[in-house]
């Protein structure tokens, strides 16, 4: 393939007067920085693209007239963003000293369970059953799992049916807490 890119005003004879001014402007350039333009631009044109080819492939000689590359108007780079010197702030922080702080978006999960174990001091271990369809085979199948639980009063017995709610964690496995006590064992 050949290089696609003028080297003088004499390959432009049959171009528009505007694209001859701006080529004639830019036509001062050396081959090699036209060349170094084109390998630089964002978006590739029709006439770069073969030409990208050509220069892997073997020494490229020019044959036909083409518009320039450099009278293509190519926008400019979005500035990188900025970064800024202030610590990141966690959600419920104050945005600025002084004002009131943001409310938190996410609701915390909600689950109702069994009581399967209270024997450990402020804590239950919870059972919840779910049960799924599965996906193969649609039967209804249950899925146990064991929340563990802060119980502050420490009034859960088991068999209770109990409300629990999501909180940070409190321990390495309690991540719940016992709000309510929904209906007691008989």
């Amino acid at each position: 393939m050949a290089d696609k890119t003028p080297t003088s005003d004499a390959n432009m004879a049959d171009e528009p007067e505007e694209t001859q001014e701006v080529a004639t402007a830019v036509g001062a350039a050396s081959e090699v920085e036209e060349a170094a333009a084109t390998t630089k631009s964002t978006v590739p044109t029709k006439a770069a693209a073969p030409a990208k080819a050509a220069k892997s492939a073997a020494p490229a000689k020019s044959a036909a007239p083409a518009k320039p590359v450099a009278a293509k108007v190519v926008a400019p780079a979005k500035p990188a963003a900025k970064t800024s010197k202030a610590p990141a702030r966690r959600p419920g922080e104050p945005s600025a000293p002084g004002s009131a702080p943001e409310p938190r978006t996410g609701r915390r999960k909600v689950r109702e369970g069994i009581v399967i174990s209270n024997s450990m001091e402020k804590t239950a271990v919870v059972a919840i059953i779910e049960r799924v369809r599965h996906p193969r085979y649609a039967k209804t199948v249950q899925r146990t799992k064991r929340l563990y639980a802060h119980d502050e009063a420490n009034d859960t017995r088991v068999g209770d049916r109990v409300r629990l709610s999501e909180t940070r964690p409190l321990s390495k496995l309690k991540r719940w807490r016992v709000d309510q006590v929904l209906e007691r064992a008989r």
